[in-house]
Parts: C-alpha cells; structure tokens; sequence
C-alpha cells in the first residue's frame, strides 16, 4: 500500500492488542481505547468521516445511520458474524459493501453450548456456589445436590448449521441422541454420521426432547420462533440452552414457565434486550433454575483474533479492488 493514502478505518471497540497493532501498520486506523459502545452522536460522526467503520455486536448501524454516511464510507466491515444489527439492504442502496467474520466462532460457541447442557441438568453452579458462599458445606450424602444424567438422553437442536452441527459432534460423544429442525434437511452423509433424526416439525420435536439446543441466527423469520406456545410444548422435566441470539426466544414466556417449573431449567448466554437483564431471571438464577452467562460463547482470545484476521482481510482485499471474501448479501424479499 505504499504511495497510497492510507484508508481511514474506524473500529468502535476495543480489539485484541495483535489485531489493533497489524490495523495501525495497514490502515489509518482510529481505536476506541476505552472499550466503551459508541453514542449515536459518536457513530453518526465516525460514518461522516470514515473509509471504512468496524462496528461489533454492541452497535446497531441501522438505516437511519446509514443515511447519514459520508461520501468516503464505502465499507462496513463487522467484527463478528451475526448482522442482524446492520440494515444491509439499507447498505446495499447507499453502495456500502458489508462484511463479517464467519466460520471462526463455530467451535467455541459449540463448546460454550456443550458447557451449558452439562452445567444445567448437573447443577455446577450450584455446587460451586456451596464451596464459595457464607454457609459451610457439611460434606457428601447420598440425596444432596442431585441432579438429572444427560447420557441417554435426546438433544433437539434448533438450527443445524455449522454450529449446530458442531454441537451434535460433541453432544454424540456424551451419549446423547442426536435431533434436529432445520429450514433443509442436512446431508445424508451427516445424519449417518451422527446417527440424527430430522423434525420437519418443530412443534413436534419440542415436545419430544429431554434439552433443547438453540442454535440458528437471528433474522427476522427467527424472531420469537421458540413462542409462548411453542415453549409450552416442552416437558416439564426438558432444559433449553441458548448461545444464538436473545430475540429467538420469548423471554418473558420462558421465565413464566421457570418460574411455574413448567421446564425443569435453563443456560442462557444471550437475552432479548441486553445487556439489560430481565430481574425475574436473576431472581431464577438465585433459586437454581437458571444459569446465567454474559454472551460470552465465543470469547476465547485465539477466536477474537482469528475474527480480527478476517475483518483485516476484508478491508485488504475490497481496498484492493476485489469483492472480499466473507461479503453479506440483503435477504431477499
């Protein structure tokens, strides 16, 4: 890039110390060194004025945003592989190109997802809290902090892409049985593989399931697709994990079920308004009906970089003149 200006990039959070410092050798690139979400007042200024924006999760480039682009803004390049916070279609008519980081989270989110199924029926935070609060733990008995065996049981994952598949990988190897709903049934090759059983019907496979894994993206089609109504269809002795997106679920219909112990628990890594955190669930989580993580199912540090390397290589390859790799199309109406 020598004898060019350098393009100014504009990164709203803070990032892993290698992605930043690679950033500033490629590009201009302006850091936000006090991790804090950027005010709107702050994102309208950094559209203005920037070549290209790194927004996060935390930050929602909506049409409204958009509009408000300077001339130069010709890349929206999103630290993350969920976009359900950037208008792309309002993007694609102001001729900004958006990108995202896929194909880097889908281990460790399997994994977080897999520590939940475990923590929930096994009760872990509750034994750890035991060892950690202000009464004194009076030692093993046979009928103290029971919990409920996962080996055996049937696991109906909600969303059978990358992730969800690598959550049935690992979920096989605990002895669970494999099902799953999906908009196309996968491969046959894959099912064999993980001997799984398709649900057309997810009505049908929620009513059948010892945990339910939710693993599909956030879209508008997936906004409260696990109902009220649907939620009632789980057995009272069932668990839900969550590590996709807060909006799937209709959280208020979730903890009237907890807290009538209409479903025996859950492990929720992802809320419907966060990071505002509905009372009643810590209320849940206090009394062991839940367990409670704050999004953090991709946080590893090798994933942020890894996620740090594919932003780098978007803005590289569209400064370039290319159509970089990991492009985000509108959805089609």
């Amino acid at each position: 890039m020598a004898g060019r200006k350098k393009p100014l990039v504009v990164i709203t959070r803070k990032l892993p110390d290698p992605v930043e410092t690679r950033m500033r050798e490629l590009f201009d690139a302006r850091l936000n060194v006090e991790d804090r979400p950027m005010t709107q007042p702050e994102l309208v200024a950094a559209v203005k004025e920037a070549d290209v924006l790194v927004p996060t999760i935390t930050d929602t480039i909506d049409a409204a945003l958009i509009e408000q682009a300077g001339e130069n803004l010709k890349l929206i390049a999103n630290f993350g592989n969920g976009v359900d916070k950037i208008d792309v279609s309002a993007a694609a008519r102001k001729g900004i190109t958006v990108t995202n980081t896929p194909n880097v989270l889908t281990e460790d989110t399997a994994d977080m997802t897999m520590a939940l199924i475990l923590a929930v029926p096994r009760r872990l935070v509750d034994g750890a809290n035991v060892l950690t609060g202000e009464k004194k733990w009076s030692g093993w008995s046979p009928t103290w902090m029971l919990g409920r065996r996962i080996w055996g049981k049937r696991l109906g994952i909600v969303g059978m892409g990358r992730i969800g598949t690598a959550v049935a990988r690992r979920a096989k190897a605990f002895g669970l049985s494999i099902h799953y709903h999906n908009r196309h049934r996968v491969m046959p090759a894959l099912e064999d593989e993980l001997e799984a059983t398709y649900w057309e019907s997810l009505d049908q496979m929620l009513a059948r399931m010892d945990i339910i894994s939710v693993n599909c993206p956030s879209t508008p089609a997936t906004f409260h697709l696990l109902s009220g109504r649907r939620l009632a269809l789980m057995q009272p002795t069932a668990y839900l994990v969550n590590t996709a997106r807060g909006d799937i679920i209709d959280e208020d219909a979730l903890i009237k079920l907890l807290q009538d112990d209409k479903i025996a628990g859950a492990g929720l890594d992802v809320y419907e308004n966060e990071p505002a955190l509905n009372t009643r669930l810590l209320k849940l989580a206090a009394k062991g009906k839940v367990v409670l993580l704050p999004h953090m199912g991709s946080a590893t540090l090798e994933g942020r970089i890894d996620m740090g390397e594919k932003v780098i290589i978007n803005i590289r390859t569209f400064i370039d003149g290319h159509r970089p790799p990991d492009r985000v199309l509108p959805l089609r109406t």
